[in-house]
Formats: C-alpha cells, sequence, structure tokens
C-alpha cells in the first residue's frame, strides 16, 4: 500500500449564500498535515469537499488523479477515511462492535469477517488504547472514551488515507499527546505508509506535523513545515495576535496565547 495523493484545484465551495471556499490549491501527499485557522475559516467544509462529501461550486479535487466526486462509494470509503467533528454513533453497539463497522470498507455490507479483518480491528484498538473497554457499550462510555473509539473505527478500514476533523475533542493533554505520537507514527511507517491529515485546534499538537496549512476566509494563506518563518508569521496574523509563535529547541516551535499584550491594552 502507498499513501494516497490528494489533489485540490480552484476549489471553491458555497453553503448557502456564503462561500465557505474560495479557489483552494493544494496538494496532500504521504506525511501528517494539520489544517489551521481561525473559527469560520473554512478547515472543515475543506476536509468534507477532499472527503467528497461536500460537492464544489467551481474546481475539483483529484485522488490519485482521478475526480474524487466520479469515485464510487465503496472504492472511496476503502481508499479514505473519514473522522467527522461530531461523529454519529449508536451507544447500544459494544466497543469492539463499533471498530469492527469500520471493515465494512473493505467487505460490503455482506461480507463475512475473517481473521485479517479481526487483526485489523484488534490492531486499531490497540493503537488508541481503547482494548480495555472492549465489551462495554459506547452509550457508558465518557465524550473521550468514545472519541477514541471513532478513531478506532476509522483505522480498521486500513485506508491509506485519513481525513480527521479534530480528532483530539474531549481528550485530556494525555491522550491529546498520545494522538499526536500516533498521527506521526502512522504518516511515517514504511511498512504501510498513509496520508493524515487534521483539521486541529490545538496549535501545539498542529505544530508538531510534518506540514501546516494555514486557512483564513475560505482560502489557504500558507502552507508549509511548522518551523518556517511565513507559518509563524500567518499563524500570528490569522488569529490576530492572540498567539505569539517562538522557535524552540530542536527545530521545535513554542505556542503562547498573548494575555500580557491583551490585558495591557484592555
Amino acid at each position: 500500500m502507498t499513501a494516497a495523493r490528494l489533489q485540490a484545484r480552484g476549489l471553491s465551495v458555497r453553503l448557502g449564500n456564503r462561500l465557505a471556499l474560495d479557489g483552494v490549491d493544494l496538494d496532500i501527499g504521504a506525511g501528517w498535515t494539520a489544517i489551521v485557522g481561525p473559527n469560520g475559516a473554512g478547515k472543515s467544509t475543506l476536509l468534507r469537499a477532499l472527503a467528497g462529501l461536500q460537492g464544489p461550486a467551481a474546481g475539483e479535487v483529484r485522488l490519485n488523479g482521478r475526480p474524487v466526486q466520479r469515485l464510487r462509494a465503496a472504492e472511496r470509503a476503502r481508499e479514505i477515511a473519514w473522522l467527522a467533528q461530531q461523529g454519529e454513533i449508536t451507544g447500544e453497539l459494544t466497543v469492539r462492535e463499533t471498530v469492527a463497522l469500520g471493515r465494512i470498507a473493505r467487505l460490503g455490507l455482506m461480507g463475512t469477517p475473517g481473521p485479517a479483518d479481526a487483526a485489523a480491528v484488534a490492531r486499531a484498538m490497540a493503537l488508541t488504547q481503547c482494548e480495555a473497554w472492549v465489551s462495554r457499550r459506547l452509550v457508558a462510555l465518557s465524550g473521550g472514551e468514545r472519541q477514541r473509539v471513532l478513531l478506532a473505527r476509522a483505522l480498521a478500514t486500513e485506508a491509506p488515507l485519513l481525513l480527521l476533523d479534530e480528532p483530539t475533542t474531549h481528550l485530556d493533554p494525555p491522550h491529546q499527546v498520545a494522538l499526536a505520537r500516533l498521527f506521526a507514527q502512522l504518516a511515517r511507517d514504511a511498512a504501510q505508509p498513509r496520508a493524515v491529515v487534521t483539521v486541529l485546534h490545538d496549535l501545539p499538537i498542529a505544530l508538531r506535523a510534518d506540514r501546516v496549512v494555514v486557512m483564513a476566509a475560505g482560502r489557504v494563506v500558507a502552507a508549509g513545515a511548522p518551523g518556517e518563518a511565513g507559518i509563524r508569521r500567518a499563524l500570528e496574523e490569522v488569529f490576530q495576535g492572540a498567539i505569539r509563535i517562538e522557535a524552540g529547541g530542536g527545530g521545535g516551535v513554542r505556542v503562547e496565547l498573548a494575555l500580557d499584550d491583551v490585558f495591557r491594552s484592555s
């Protein structure tokens, strides 16, 4: 399996009378890409359009050279694993049953699971640290626990492209850090490389990605490695000076809320 290559060209999306995406050009390949920006920037709309779940008003999205809107649903499900910001769940299903739903992309609705499917489900649960509650029903889990189960369901598809909208929602800091490590691991696994795309509000986590895409007002205003000066400037600009980003040790970056500046000016 090779990581999927995704391309958006001149991508525009209208939601009602509002232009939610405005002429977006973007290339996504192997590695972990984090999409960031203020509320209303178009991040979630972009992710839905990349997944083929939101039709464009103009432009197109191509997956491995083919228009994503023209792919059959079953083919798209094998290539793209999708995690929505507010994932729908059936509370009466157990954790194992929920994660096993991810295998429908491979088996179809009438397929019979085999040992390979059971192994994929077990791997997904281990990666997201939810093996301890395999027999518990989702209705009995906390918000953070359910989020890890839904991520495991996405991983169980074994799709080469992961599109994850706010995957750290409801998670405490230790599990946010664990997920950041997981995204890096999945994106850099030589045996099973993936393209991992995450929409994130958690900037310290986003800036650990291989590539950062900064959005504002439906447009991509910057894209590049998190340590690039242009990315730091773009982030400070789109967040209107509410954050400061400084170079850290080992080529990393540090994000701080500009609270001193805010309170001095109030």
